[in-house]
This record gives structure tokens, sequence and C-alpha cells, in this order.
């Protein structure tokens, strides 16, 4: 068994759960403009179903709007629609070759709500981690029974992946912290 190769792909994969949390994250609104915000908002264009950056450019003229322009202009009212159906809580703005999209501030209670969907998301990317770390954690039990690797390196490769473990739950802990300050800004 090549013990340093199953560091290596536990690590890849729990980094990719952690990225995985931060694109969740980018795409919940902190009262601040910014184009993640819309980004997964897919719009119907010619019948598939687009996501908006490939059908529009996205600006922030400042801190509190969004300007999308789509490269048609037959795009406008399938933009709004899409960012009405979205679970933003944003009122899009028409005119005739851009779609405004105001950002007004968070009230207390909106802001205690995405608080919780911030832990949320991140308590199942948590249980993610740690589902690697099981797996990972059987694979060299499995080698010791078929007597691939001696006990103690077993439990010694346990121990290097309860380290890699807890570096990454750090690491959602402290995305969460950072992006709980974002929501509690005012």
């Amino acid at each position: 068994m090549d013990i340093p190769k199953v560091y290596t792909e536990t690590e890849d994969r729990m980094q990719k759960t952690v990225d995985a949390i931060k694109r969740e994250f980018a795409g919940i609104r902190t009262g601040k403009a910014t184009p993640s915000l819309v980004e997964g908002i897919k719009v119907d264009y010619y019948g598939n179903m687009t996501p908006l950056p490939q059908v529009a450019s996205i600006t922030i003229p400042d801190p509190k709007l969004l300007v999308i322009q789509p490269w048609e202009k037959r795009l406008i009212p399938e933009i709004a629609k899409a960012i009405q159906k979205s679970d933003l809580g944003l009122n899009p703005l028409t005119d005739a070759n851009v779609v405004r999209l105001p950002i007004p501030p968070l009230t207390e209670e909106r802001r205690k709500d995405l608080v919780k969907l911030v832990k949320k998301i991140s308590e199942e990317g948590k249980i993610a981690v740690r589902n690697i770390r099981r797996e990972a954690n059987d694979r060299f039990k499995k080698a010791e029974k078929e007597k691939d690797i001696s006990e103690d390196d077993s439990r010694k490769s346990q121990e290097k992946i309860q380290e890699i473990t807890d570096d990454f739950i750090q690491a959602v802990d402290e995305l969460v912290n950072k992006k709980e300050q974002e929501i509690m800004e005012i």
C-alpha cells in the first residue's frame, strides 16, 4: 500500500470540499454588490439554461449596485425574470440596454437567517471532510487486515489522517467566521 498516496488523495478531496464551501459562500449576499451573487443564476438562452456570466457582462459601478449588460438586448426580460425567481430577494430594474440590480441593506432578521445558512453549509462541509477521513482510515484498516501494512503503520497513518482532517476542519471554521463577520457588518 502506498501510504503517502493515500495522504495526497485525502488532502486533495478535502481541499475540493473546502473549495466547494467557498463557492457556496460566494453566492450568499452580504449587503455588498459582488458578481458572484448572480453567477449561479441561469437564463433561458435559445432553449438552453445558460449561466448568466456566459450571456452578459456583470459590473459593479458602486458597492450597492450590480449592472448586468446582456450581449443581446432580447435577454433583458429573461435576466430580470431569472433574478426574481432566484432566492436572492432582489428586485431588478430594467431599461433599454441593461438590468440594474440595487443591493439593499440587509435587515437584522435576514442577517441572522444568512448566518444560519452559512453554518448549515459549513456543517455539511465538515461532515464531508469527516467522511473522507473515515474512508481513508478504512483503507488503512483493510490494508492492515490483509497484512499489507503493519499495525503500527496503520495507527500512525490514521493519526496523520486525523491531523490533516483537523487542519481542514479549522479551515472551514475560519471561512465561517469570516463570512459571518461579512454578513453581520453593517
